[in-house]
């Protein structure tokens, strides 16, 4: 599967990326994929790779650019529950300086990249992203309601993201799937949340995956749950097939 690290023009310098793609060439819709917090590793190139192989040109941004290229923080090769508060502990400062605004304007930035890619197709493109990626995902689609056909958050903070959930959602026009992590959500805040996307109009699906953790779809964490993994390719190879123009 053909790959390369790229840079982005942003208004704040340039931001590292990764991208996967077909290697059958021609043109491909295009998906614009955020990491969780702990960034572009090897197992995001992996899923990146997994997710080209269906028919996508797949592009990872190191969202933390103005801290260092990817990645950004030394990390174990196995993140052990044992391992996370010292992790978590360098990431967290990073995590808070990433403010809305500086999202949305990095959202503008790598929308502008990926669909210039000569590589990319014409046509609306999908967002998925993993832990704060997910959230990174949702605010992305509704920045960008005429260009975001599909946004994927999996255990991402998007349950709990405060008093302008409501808001959020009421400007998202994209088919949305939601994949929560059992000690994320309890049944009782999954319903609030999905009444908030009923509420704003939204073509979604949204679920707790049984027997899970915060991060199981990382295969290189303590929290990854083969079978959540399984599930979340499941939800979303469908919804990008529905959404995009082939893939």
């Amino acid at each position: 599967m053909p790959s390369k690290m790229l840079q982005i023009p942003t208004t704040d310098g340039q931001a590292d990326a990764f991208a996967a793609f077909p290697d059958h060439g021609g043109r491909h819709p295009g998906v614009l994929m955020y990491a969780d917090g702990f960034g572009i590793r090897p197992v995001l190139r992996e899923m990146a790779r997994e997710l080209a192989g269906h028919g996508y040109y797949v592009l990872v941004p190191n969202f933390f650019y103005r801290h260092g290229p990817a990645p950004v923080i030394e990390l174990p090769e196995h993140i052990g529950e044992e391992a996370r508060p010292a992790v978590f502990a360098q990431l967290m400062p990073l995590i808070e300086a990433h403010t809305t605004e500086r999202i949305l304007r990095d959202a503008d930035a790598y929308l502008r990249f990926l669909t210039t890619q000569p590589e990319v197709s014409a046509g609306p493109v999908a967002v998925t992203g993993y832990c704060i990626g997910g959230l990174l995902a949702m605010r992305t689609a509704a920045a960008h309601p005429d260009q975001v056909a599909a946004v994927a958050g999996f255990h991402g903070p998007v349950g709990a993201d405060g008093p302008d959930r409501r808001r959020l959602l009421s400007q998202l026009t994209a088919q949305v799937h939601l994949g929560h992590a059992e000690t994320d959500l309890t049944p009782e805040a999954l319903g609030e949340l999905n009444q908030d996307l009923d509420a704003a109009g939204v073509s979604y699906t949204s679920e707790i995956y049984p027997g899970t953790v915060h991060g199981f779809t990382m295969s290189d964490t303590y929290a990854f749950n083969p079978a959540a993994l399984q599930r979340h390719w499941d939800r979303l190879l469908p919804l990008l097939g529905r959404t995009l123009a082939s893939g």
